[in-house]
């Protein structure tokens, strides 16, 4: 062991710790409370400090885990070292191939879990089609991205899926906060931090009306660029150019846009023929989930050219006329890669939520059949009053007139 890189990765999880107020204070009512004695639970998240913060808690209240990254270009080797020496089984390394990514996923899974913690369905995907020996053993999970709960969604509606799963994406805080405010600011922390470019002036692209995308076209927009949106959903779209910003195919967009940012967990949002009306310079990044959405090999035929890291995270492909596009984070999550993901105070609500909904699972796994769940509404209300709390923030309470009003037909205007 590298006590140089226990250290700095103590040092990062403790940093992190002091803006997540609330899963701290969870972590100790769990250390209390032991909800989740005797449980095994195998994860596959962006190993972070963030997410040590979270394993903390979880292992606060009784469970033994095994952790494995959900990108390996997110995974922060201090961090893993430093759980590692805090009794979690980590398979985690900075940089990995497919290869190793799917053998770390295994031996996570190795731990014959009780619960599954997953972040894309990777883990669970697993599970139903090379390790099916662990599912009569597995009771319970929880998901925390759109693209996940998209997956699940399909496999439970094939019947395919065989034990509950909790939508954590799905709760409001996380929608609300995580994936608007936390994708929204490290999305342009990772691009700026890669390319150094100049935001204000510039036409950005936000492929995606979501709450991500929402989420990064306003930072945008707030920054000085000039923002276009790309959609398929004809109220998203509409919403969008309610709101002010342009709103285009991305056949048009492609050829003006300085910047694009895909955020939709779907594939090949950004192809070929895109890609050959760019202007020189382009910036492509990723910020949906996995690294599909800009079609990269398309963009290898293209070029006849690559030149791997002219700056950090950041490759240069010059096509065949002297165009030069560049691409961030090999397309992967350019957030998690290029910057550090998440501000740990956004992060401190998602996990927060996360926590809670684990310890919902362990009491109520065996009375639920599979499928996918919503987190209680409790949770969430549990999770933000526990926020705002931390921040010394008050706010108001119905009346009994109110809730009687609220409440009962009866009464008219």
């Amino acid at each position: 062991m590298d006590s140089a890189l226990t250290a700095a990765g103590e040092r990062r999880i403790g940093w992190a710790a002091r803006a997540m107020p609330v899963l701290t204070a969870i972590g100790e009512r769990f250390a209390a409370e032991r909800p989740l004695d005797g449980l095994r639970i195998a994860a596959c998240l962006h190993v972070t400090a963030e997410t040590a913060v979270l394993m903390g808690a979880l292992r606060a209240g009784g469970a033994e885990i095994a952790l494995a990254a959900s990108n390996p270009l997110s995974t922060q080797d201090d961090v893993a070292q430093a759980l590692g020496e805090y009794g979690l089984r980590v398979h985690a390394l900075a940089g990995v191939d497919r290869q190793t990514y799917y053998r770390h996923i295994n031996q996570a899974l190795d731990i014959v879990p009780d619960l599954v913690l997953d972040d894309g369905c990777d883990l669970v995907n697993t599970l139903h089609t090379e390790r099916t020996e662990l599912l009569e053993k597995v009771s319970g999970g929880c998901e925390e991205t759109t693209t996940g709960i998209i997956r699940l969604r399909q496999m439970a509606a094939e019947r395919a899926l065989r034990f509950p799963v909790v939508a954590v994406n799905d709760t409001r805080t996380k929608r609300m906060f995580d994936n608007r405010y936390g994708t929204g600011q490290s999305t342009l922390d990772g691009i700026m931090r890669a390319t150094n470019t100049l935001l204000a002036g510039k036409v950005v692209v936000v492929a995606g009306f979501g709450f991500c995308g929402r989420g990064v076209a306003e930072r945008a927009r707030g920054l000085g660029a000039r923002v276009v949106v790309t959609e398929i959903d004809p109220v998203k779209a509409l919403d969008a150019s309610l709101q002010g910003y342009d709103v285009r195919t991305m056949a048009a967009a492609a050829r003006i846009g300085d910047v694009f940012v895909t955020v939709t967990g779907n594939r090949d949002v950004v192809r070929g023929e895109h890609l050959a009306e760019m202007k020189d310079g382009a910036i492509l990044a990723n910020a949906g989930h996995f690294d599909v959405e800009i079609d990269v090999r398309a963009l290898e035929d293209l070029a006849g050219e690559v030149r791997p890291g002219v700056r950090p995270n950041t490759d240069e492909y010059v096509l065949a006329d002297g165009r030069r596009l560049l691409l961030l984070a090999e397309g992967r999550l350019v957030n998690l890669t290029a910057a550090e993901g998440h501000p740990a105070a956004v992060m401190d609500m998602s996990f927060s939520a996360q926590a809670l909904a684990v310890a919902w699972l362990a009491r109520e796994r065996l009375r639920l059949e599979p499928g996918v769940y919503d987190v209680p509404e409790e949770v969430d209300v549990e999770v933000a009053r526990l926020k705002l709390a931390a921040a010394g923030i008050e706010v108001d309470h119905l009346t009994s007139q109110q809730e009687d009003y609220l409440h009962s037909w009866r009464l008219g205007s």
